[in-house]
């Protein structure tokens, strides 16, 4: 076992783990091949007394034996072939079971970054494409390569037993056959990487536009989509043809091969018994052996092409496994205790990569318990960059950033987390029920609390319109809900967290008026007594702040109250201004006439 686990790479000796793992169910199912393959050599054996014996010699008594025997040797091949099947595809779908898990686990503990870099879509693929064709690959291959290696040693016993003179010409066919074979194999494979990669595009192209249909139709973009997506329907096409003639290819040569060997054994084994050296039962049981090697070598072969998909399915999810977090806890990790806590940014830069530099520059911020501090100015200006430091989504490059007096990097990030809720722009819900979504926030609440948190976010009343009320399944990211309904069950998650430090990122720019002012309210319980951080454009967000803050180019332009700042006249002054004259429904100017 040593010896086998030195020769492997990092990822194969990570497989055969996993695979060791299930040894009792391999050590049945090995069982159950060898049973196999020694019925299937039986079977080939059983020809020459059935010629010398029966129909040569017209013995009765082995008349009365050989049938029984020949149904006996069946039913112990169809139940051995039966366990087989069963236990070694047990072993196959738990591996890629443990497999999947792994992988999910892997991609729901990286950073955020990571989904930054990566497609939806090309995730997606790698849990259900990728080790859908590794799952295939593990379960064939285990299942088919003992059960056939065995039944190939045993029926090259037989021969060697009948003839070995003969058995040696007929078998030096088959290392000439597996040249070619090999040679496939490494285009099969070739073709397969180019295969799943562009299943990942189609993937992440079929998130993408079936998420975003309602832009496809009101720009009626229809044919538009029918085109990209059958651009790359026909790429994943031509790559599959391309596999297939090569798969295609490796029965033609091993039927070939297997002809050859046929037409050897009846050219050399016919003389034989014409010139009286064999028996016509020794000459047709080895010829029985020879044609029964065929099936299990034919399967070894295609089995060959088959694997190259699943090696290469296997590389591009290790990829993903042996991705390494940027976000990584320290030995000794510290634990928040508290509230209330203040947060301090302490010259901060931040950078999402060398190249495009850095957003954040030189951010010296520090915000007391319970206060609430409202980000503003244009796009790109870094404010969704400050506030995602905070439960440490990224890394800052430089300076320090603390919560209650402590360095977040020295933080465990489940306790830094945990003291932090957030409720973004887009509502984030799932489909389950009402009750679900909420408890989401606190997965041991009771029903009063549940309901109490619904109150607060001004949600129970059209809760309990529902037909199943807090038992209502909402449908996938919550689209039987109106955007108002959605974004106050989000709040009302962040309430029963009770999380002291609170992030509202946009909460309600995308609602309408009469949304936004229920949602405000519902804003207004969820802020109190919460150290807040509010990305918002509104002044009906604004008002609630203690402390405004305007970002321009990554860096701190301006600070003070809504009121100083309009009279100070400057980039917050303008900002406002500027959003009143395109028509934003709110009193920019209140209490600077």
């Amino acid at each position: 076992m040593k010896f086998i686990t030195n020769r492997l790479t990092k990822r194969q000796k990570h497989i055969f783990n996993i695979v060791a793992g299930y040894w009792k169910w391999l050590l049945v199912g090995m069982g159950c091949s060898l049973v196999g393959a020694a019925s299937a050599s039986a079977t080939a054996y059983l020809v020459k007394p059935l010629l010398d014996d029966i129909f040569m010699k017209k013995d009765a008594t082995m008349l009365l034996i050989l049938p029984g025997l020949i149904l006996i040797v069946a039913l112990i091949k169809g139940i051995a072939s039966y366990g087989r099947e069963y236990f070694m595809k047990y072993v196959g779908l738990s591996v890629t079971r443990d497999l999947r898990d792994l992988l999910y686990s892997k991609i729901i503990n990286l950073p955020l970054q990571f989904f930054h870099e990566e497609k939806v879509g090309v995730l997606m693929s790698r849990i259900t494409y990728d080790v859908e064709t590794v799952k295939n690959v593990v379960s064939s291959a285990i299942a088919e390569v003992i059960s056939d290696v065995l039944t190939l040693i045993g029926l090259t016993c037989v021969v060697f037993y009948m003839d070995w003179k003969l058995a040696v010409g007929t078998l030096v066919i088959m290392p000439i056959a597996s040249y070619p074979i090999v040679k496939l194999g490494r285009r099969i494979r070739k073709f397969s990487v180019g295969v799943q990669e562009t299943m990942a595009d189609l993937t992440s192209f079929l998130l993408e536009t079936f998420s975003g249909v309602k832009i496809v139709k009101i720009f009626t973009k229809e044919s538009f989509e029918k085109k990209r997506f059958e651009k790359t329907n026909a790429v994943y096409f031509k790559l599959g043809m391309k596999r297939v003639r090569a798969q295609a290819l490796s029965a033609p040569i091993m039927e070939t091969m297997a002809a050859a060997a046929v037409a050897f054994v009846v050219w050399i084994g016919g003389f034989r018994v014409i010139e009286g050296s064999s028996t016509p039962g020794t000459f047709f049981a080895f010829l029985t052996a020879v044609v029964m090697m065929y099936s299990p070598l034919r399967k070894l072969s295609k089995l060959y092409g088959n694997i190259q998909p699943g090696v290469a399915a296997m590389d591009r999810i290790y990829d993903i496994l042996e991705e390494e977090s940027k976000i990584i806890e320290c030995d000794n990790p510290l634990f928040l205790e508290g509230p209330p806590f203040d947060v301090q940014f302490k010259n901060v830069q931040f950078e999402y990569n060398k190249e495009d530099g850095a957003v954040l520059k030189n951010i010296n911020l520090s915000v007391a318990p319970g206060e609430v501090l409202a980000l503003v100015g244009m796009s790109g200006g870094g404010k969704t960059s400050l506030v995602n430091l905070v439960p440490r989504f990224f890394n800052i490059a430089t300076g320090e950033l603390l919560i209650g007096n402590k360095n977040i990097k020295d933080l465990s990030l489940k306790s830094l987390r945990e003291h932090i809720s957030i409720v973004t722009q887009e509502p984030i819900l799932f489909n389950e029920t009402v009750r679900d979504n909420i408890r989401y926030g606190k997965p041991d609440a009771t029903d009063e609390e549940i309901e109490m948190a619904a109150k607060s976010a001004y949600a129970y009343d059209f809760i309990q319109g529902f037909p199943g009320g807090f038992d209502t399944r909402i449908g996938e990211l919550g689209n039987r809900l109106s955007g108002g309904e959605k974004q106050r069950i989000c709040i009302a998650r962040a309430l029963i967290k009770n999380a002291p430090i609170l992030i509202l990122d946009e909460a309600t720019s995308a609602l309408d008026a009469e949304a936004e002012r229920v949602v405000q309210k519902a804003l207004g319980n969820l802020m109190r007594n919460r150290t807040t951080f509010v990305i918002a454009h509104r002044l009906s967000t604004i008002e609630y702040a203690d402390r405004v803050i305007l970002l321009k180019n990554g860096e701190i332009k301006e600070q003070g109250t809504h009121d100083a700042l309009m009279e100070k006249k400057g980039e917050y002054y303008k900002l406002q201004i500027m959003q009143n004259s395109k028509g934003e429904k709110n009193d920019v100017v209140k209490g600077t006439s």
